[in-house]
């Protein structure tokens, strides 16, 4: 881009003025009245001059009366030497750079001069100045560029210059006018590789994967910067396997990956806890060296906590030569996750008084979550009043879904719906639906209907919460109010997500599971797997939590519902694809029930295998019968 000229780079002499200037001196006159009339005078002069000597004459004048930052009558003079043919290197560029704070009408003049001349790399060059100095907002910019598109195809230059075309494609993108972006790249008869990749990542950015992906397989090549808004764009609108599968594409095209792209793929490798995948990538960044730089290593710090490799993202953590508040964050919240509460708080300690990162809003989430999954109450409460205390930060409805949770989970239901009526401001669903867990944990079915009744309003589609509150009426025995928490599913066309649950194998090969799934080719072996292992459980004293399922059903079935549980069905396929002292890892959509919390527990001992399950709340880490969570989940 083209910086704004100084006054000393062009060489121009301004001459002295010859016009009279109005009296200044009388008290009895007001100053504004002498500014409005000398303006006025100055409007007329400029539209009167014929010619550059004018011209120079009349801005000689505009400065001596102390109107030299007026972009008005600035803009005014600029237009008025492009209308008489004047060059505008050096003498209008000049007049331009005189003003400190130009608004985006003068630059729109000294933009339309350069195209009137025909000279449309530098109109696009102070065209992207203009965007990097300008703070009046995105609808002057794309006013301004609408404009200079106009003159291009005014002039003849549209069709005659591929880097006019794109760079009105990067104007109208930063505009956020995609639509416009696009239909410049339609009418553009020769494209390169920037014309395909910036609607790419524009495309990518705005989370349209549909369109970048056409985009995508029809360009006829493809650089770096495509294949990276692939892989990223994917990751960041949660479609990690797709994100996997270009980044797979990638490197078998022999394709250069960068950090960015790593950055991206390190995030769907969190999401699916893809830990072969991580792996390979976390070797990749060893080798370039990149492993220790800020941004990676704090994603990698991320990405080994997500995917159950708590250990190995504290040994990224503690190599890494410079830490900010994400990375530090991303530890805590791992540590709390894999309910190392202790190390997170201690973590936390060491950040504030050893080190000079200062904690922001998700330190405290972090901080809040580890309390609340180790029972720690006291320590929750010191923390909450210390964030505005001793840091200065004022809890949002977050850190009070945080404390509602760590309340709840400890059995306290009265003292956490106090404290959701205490806010100062509007509980959000975060909030509500904490209280709404705790209510099924504890079966508090007067405090769920409470907290459901809100979230009703608050989140009208998220099935999750009709779910939550059928199943606190359920264990109630509430049989005609589980019915017409259904009956209000019905109506609303809400249909309960199946449960879900990931298991990856050696070759890094991710296999899925539903509840109830009979559709992966080694189910009978499966189903003869998982009648094996209960039966040898049941002997070491395993006995089914039948008011698992919340279906007014006989003993029988329910026993036969349970079996079929997606992570019960992960963990017989586990069981046939590893030996013994192996770890079998599983990611599920859902919360854990209590029964297959069990059976994890009595598996871990009785088929010697650590197993490691990532849950929609946190990891559990289950060996020889005891987990990490210490019933707090």
């Amino acid at each position: 881009m083209v910086p704004r000229p100084h006054l000393n780079t062009i060489a121009v002499t301004i001459p002295t003025a010859r016009l009279p200037i109005p009296c200044t001196a009388s008290r009895c006159c007001s100053p504004y009245i002498h500014q409005a009339a000398a303006e006025s005078q100055l409007i007329s002069a400029i539209d009167a001059s014929n010619g550059l000597l004018h011209a120079r004459e009349t801005h000689a004048r505009l400065l001596r009366l102390g109107f030299r930052d007026s972009s008005f009558l600035l803009a005014k003079l600029l237009r008025r030497l492009a209308e008489h043919g004047i060059p505008m290197d050096p003498y209008p560029r000049l007049v331009f750079s005189q003003v400190r704070h130009p608004n985006s009408f003068l630059w729109t003049s000294l933009i339309r001069g350069y195209s009137l001349r025909g000279q449309l790399q530098q109109a696009l060059l102070h065209f992207a100045s203009m965007r990097r100095h300008e703070s009046c907002g995105v609808a002057k910019s794309l006013g301004s560029g609408t404009q200079l598109h106009a003159q291009t195809i005014f002039i003849g230059g549209f069709n005659s210059d591929l880097y006019v075309q794109n760079t009105l494609i990067g104007m109208y993108v930063e505009c956020g006018e995609l639509a416009l972006a696009h239909k410049v790249f339609d009418k553009m008869s020769v494209r390169d590789v920037i014309s395909w990749t910036s609607l790419i990542v524009a495309y990518s950015r705005s989370g349209n994967m549909g369109l970048a992906g056409e985009l995508f397989e029809q360009a006829p090549e493809k650089d770096t910067v495509a294949w990276t808004a692939m892989v990223s764009g994917f990751a960041q609108n949660a479609r990690p396997r797709d994100s996997l599968t270009f980044f797979r594409r990638m490197k078998e095209e022999g394709v250069e990956t960068d950090d960015v792209t790593l950055v991206g793929v390190i995030s769907a490798c969190a999401q699916l806890g893809a830990v072969m995948e991580a792996k390979k990538i976390s070797d990749d960044l060893h080798r370039r060296g990149s492993h220790r730089g800020l941004v990676v290593g704090s994603a990698l710090v991320d990405m080994f906590g997500k995917c159950g490799l708590i250990d190995e993202a504290r040994r990224v953590f503690d190599a890494m030569e410079e830490k900010n508040v994400y990375t530090y964050s991303a530890m805590i919240v791992g540590l709390a996750a894999h309910g190392q509460a202790k190390d997170a708080l201690k973590l936390f300690e060491e950040m504030v008084t050893k080190s000079s990162v200062k904690p922001n809003r998700v330190t405290f989430v972090g901080v809040l979550t580890a309390c609340s999954h180790a029972g720690l109450v006291e320590e929750g409460h010191y923390y909450f009043e210390t964030m505005w205390d001793r840091h200065a930060i004022v809890p949002s409805a977050d850190h009070y879904a945080c404390m509602v949770d760590l309340l709840g989970r400890a059995g306290l239901l009265e003292e956490a719906h106090a404290l959701v009526n205490s806010m100062p401001g509007e509980p959000h669903g975060g909030v509500w639906g904490a209280l709404l867990g705790a209510c099924r944990i504890h079966g508090n079915a007067e405090i769920a209907e409470v907290a459901a009744e809100s979230l009703f309003k608050l989140e009208p589609h998220a099935i999750g919460n009709y779910i939550v509150l059928s199943n606190v009426y359920a264990q109630a025995g509430m049989w005609e109010k589980v019915l017409k928490v259904r009956g209000l599913m019905r109506e609303r066309g809400l249909r309960k997500n199946p449960g879900c649950s990931l298991m990856e194998t050696k070759d890094g090969a991710l296999h899925e599971f539903f509840a109830g799934d009979v559709s992966h080719p080694r189910t009978n072996e499966i189903k003869a797997a998982l009648e094996e292992l209960l039966g040898k459980l049941k002997v070491a004293g395993y006995v089914p939590n039948l008011s698992s399922v919340y279906y007014d059903v006989s003993d029988g079935e329910k026993e036969r519902l349970l079996k079929g549980h997606s992570e019960k069905l992960a963990l017989a396929f586990g069981i046939l694809t590893t030996g013994v002292g192996q770890t079998i890892r599983i990611v599920k959509n859902l919360r854990v029930c209590d029964d297959c919390h069990s059976v994890m527990c009595f598996a871990s001992s009785v088929a010697e295998r650590k197993i490691v399950i990532r849950d929609n709340l946190r990891f559990h880490h289950f060996q020889d019968g005891v987990c990490s969570c210490g019933g707090f989940w």
